[in-house]
């Protein structure tokens, strides 16, 4: 009888289950061992489920792949976390598609903790290296724990920014745990792991870094923090997709301005101009706007819109749901749409940047009127 974590491990596996749709299924049955074990009628009747997907949890077989994969985190001496556990990062179960299962080296643990991620273009500007260490350097004495991408560039700086400063940081990663990448970075896994930092990720021991895995691993970026601060970046930067994603999550995002035209900074002055995110020139206005400083009421933000540029086939693909459909829940969209939760973040925030669609209330979705 296969193990509760070798059903944890099946669930991620099983074909047409997404994470909008784990999530439900954690939600209504609790243990995955109880999900496995359910009938074909009370899976299909749950809403997003349907016959397909019941079907594809009940004719799961690949049992030993999951062995396979318990096996590796043994040998390579990592933790698992499943969706709903105890210690289970809590700002991840309050979004709408957390990761089913994650994989950890170190300390993760984020009780007490406040979360920053800092963000940004792999290759920054001088001017970016000095906002991001000295950032860093002036949140060295708050209870606060730096999240970021582990990728060349600012997130590079940001993690042995925290190290140097006795900030503790966690790297998340768009692979399996049994490699570092980029492989430069070794060295400074290995310094977070000393620090008392973490290391976290969704893909399994053998995982490579595939172009696609990294919006995937943004949207944990975003998941985690309660803040999401962007220091350089490009207007087709992955941070600007990590800006989207935090929105959705109810993450407030706070962006370093930067000079007319200097191409680095182009994404953050956009964020900026449409109210995307909130300007900051040091870490005391940042402090003051969470209100993480003195203890004084927060200063006013202003509220974080939607902003403004040929369609691709995903793009297409939700402006049609939204032109059947009128509005749609965001889990919904993503659900109807049929693409990973990447594509489909990455075409949302396309037409939102081209002021195609926007998001309502309640995290739903409508055309631009």
């Amino acid at each position: 009888m296969p193990s509760e974590k070798m059903f944890q491990v099946a669930l991620t596996l099983v074909p047409h289950i997404g994470y909008v749709h784990a999530k439900t299924l954690v939600e209504h049955f609790h243990s995955a061992s109880a999900i496995f074990s359910a009938n074909i009628r009370e899976l299909e009747s749950l809403e997003g489920i349907g016959e397909i997907r019941a079907r594809s949890v009940r004719q799961f077989q690949k049992f030993g792949d999951c062995e396979k994969i318990l096996q590796q985190v043994e040998a390579h001496e990592l933790e698992t976390l499943f969706l709903g556990d105890e210690n289970y990062p809590p700002r991840l179960m309050n979004c709408y598609d957390p990761p089913t299962l994650l994989y950890c080296k170190g300390n993760i643990s984020l009780k007490n903790q406040r979360t920053v991620a800092i963000i940004g273009t792999r290759h920054h500007s001088e001017y970016g290296r000095q906002q991001t260490e000295k950032f860093v350097k002036e949140l060295a004495q708050k209870n606060i724990t730096i999240i970021s991408g582990m990728a060349y560039g600012i997130d590079g700086l940001a993690h042995k920014s925290a190290i140097k400063y006795g900030l503790p940081t966690i790297g998340i990663l768009a692979h399996g745990l049994d490699a570092i990448y980029p492989p430069e970075h070794y060295s400074l896994a290995r310094d977070i792991l000393k620090q008392n930092g973490g290391l976290l990720t969704e893909f399994p021991i053998g995982v490579k870094p595939e172009k696609h895995h990294f919006p995937i691993r943004n949207r944990i970026v975003a998941g985690l923090s309660e803040a999401v601060v962007i220091m350089e970046t490009g207007i087709k930067g992955g941070s600007m997709i990590t800006a989207s994603l935090a929105t959705g999550y109810h993450s407030e995002v706070y962006a370093f301005p930067g000079r007319a035209g200097d191409t680095k900074s182009s994404g953050c002055n956009l964020l900026i101009r449409k109210n995307k995110a909130t300007l900051i020139t040091d870490a005391a206005t940042f402090l003051t706007e969470k209100a993480w400083g003195d203890g004084s009421a927060k200063a006013g933000v202003q509220t974080q819109i939607p902003l403004p540029y040929d369609l691709d086939p995903a793009e297409n693909i939700i402006l049609h749901l939204l032109s059947v459909h009128a509005v749609l829940p965001i889990d919904e969209l993503y659900i109807k749409t049929g693409l990973s939760a990447g594509m489909a973040a990455s075409a949302i925030l396309s037409l939102e940047l081209k002021n195609i669609i926007e998001m309502m209330p309640g995290k739903r979705y409508r055309l631009c009127t």
